[in-house]
């Protein structure tokens, strides 16, 4: 079986307040980036990597490369407006079928076993989608202005890695894009798939304020020996 993971690295970084997109920015000395693609290249099934990036920050991604000794292999594959049309052009560089994994470049605290059981899953399910459970209450605001109260078992905080059989995924993705397409799984589940929720790991944070940054650095310095 042929695995792949795209990297989806064309977001900016405007709540973090900075002209670097957040997936540039260093986290313990190397770029958020770069701790995401580590641990997919060291997983059982060793994915064919696939980075999407703006082209604007394409030079800049090399000049990182060479100041970091950073030396796994990739295809690059340049990002759209929308996530949607990054995800779609990491697709074209796929030529056959296969497993892929989707995941955003700013969670660079994913699990290596994560990734093995989402890669398992959707081999044998068809998909597979991180979630973790909400430990907050929540609530609902109505039409009216009015709120309710939520089972908050009945929910889950979707994050990624999001693992798809490489010719669903490309069927489901040939729609126009929606604004309710805010992630894979809704392009899929859009598509009349469904969707597979296996647990996540909390660690596994999305870099998207200054305050994420110093949250990761901690984390990862527990997981240091």
């Amino acid at each position: 079986m042929n695995y792949y993971a795209i990297i989806v690295a064309g977001g900016s970084g405007n709540r973090m307040n900075s002209s670097i997109p957040k997936q540039f920015l260093l986290l313990e000395g190397r770029p958020v980036i770069m701790h995401a693609i580590d641990v997919f290249y060291n997983c059982p099934q060793k994915p064919k990597i696939i980075i999407v990036l703006n082209p604007e920050m394409q030079s800049h991604w090399k000049d990182l490369c060479e100041y970091h000794h950073f030396t796994i292999p990739y295809i690059l594959a340049n990002s759209g407006l929308q996530r949607f049309d990054s995800v779609k052009s990491g697709l074209s560089k796929i030529i056959g079928d296969g497993i892929v994994s989707i995941h955003d470049a700013a969670r660079p605290l994913v699990s290596a076993a994560v990734i093995d059981t989402s890669f398992k899953v959707a081999l044998e399910k068809g998909n597979a989608v991180v979630g973790i459970s909400p430990v907050d209450s929540t609530r609902i605001i109505n039409q009216d202005g009015s709120t309710s109260a939520i089972d908050r078992s009945l929910l889950r905080l979707v994050q990624t890695p999001q693992t798809f059989r490489l010719q669903e995924l490309r069927k489901a993705y040939e729609v126009d894009y929606d604004a309710r397409f805010t992630d894979d799984a809704s392009v899929m589940e859009h598509y009349g798939i469904n969707i597979n929720i296996i647990e996540g790991n909390r660690e596994n944070i999305k870099i998207t304020y200054t305050e994420d940054l110093d949250i990761a650095s901690v984390l990862i310095k527990k997981k240091r020996p």
